[in-house]
């Protein structure tokens, strides 16, 4: 691992710590409770993906989420670079996780193979 991918997750990392402290001292409902679930920055760590979690949210509460996010994403640059004391912070864009969803499909499929396995057995 190169010194510069070092810095780079060291500085997911605290963003990661960060962006959800920034979200809980807004006052939208909608948005002070998410949970962030992954940050990934670009190589120059100018830019920055944060992957929240939408397991309790509608399409529509998403999309309205989204658009809050987007509204309060220099507050939230803003308050990264205060509370470390940065020179600047990355530009944020927020997007929901399809991790989730994609981790909990593959296990479903994964107890059907072995339930199918058995019941193979079973029949020989």
């Amino acid at each position: 691992m190169t010194q510069e991918e070092i810095k780079r997750h060291r500085v997911e990392s605290v963003l990661k710590e960060i962006i959800p402290e920034a979200l809980a001292t807004l006052d939208d409902s909608r948005i002070n409770s998410l949970l962030v679930t992954d940050v990934v920055c670009s190589k120059g760590r100018s830019d920055a993906k944060v992957y929240l979690d939408k397991s309790f949210l509608t399409e529509a509460e998403q999309n309205e989420a989204l658009r809050q996010l987007r509204k309060v994403a220099g507050y939230i640059q803003n308050h990264c670079k205060q509370s470390e004391g940065w020179f600047k912070a990355p530009r944020f864009t927020f997007e929901f996780d399809e991790q989730l969803e994609k981790q909990s499909r593959m296990e479903e499929l994964f107890k059907q193979i072995s339930q199918r396995k058995k019941e193979d057995e079973d029949e020989s």
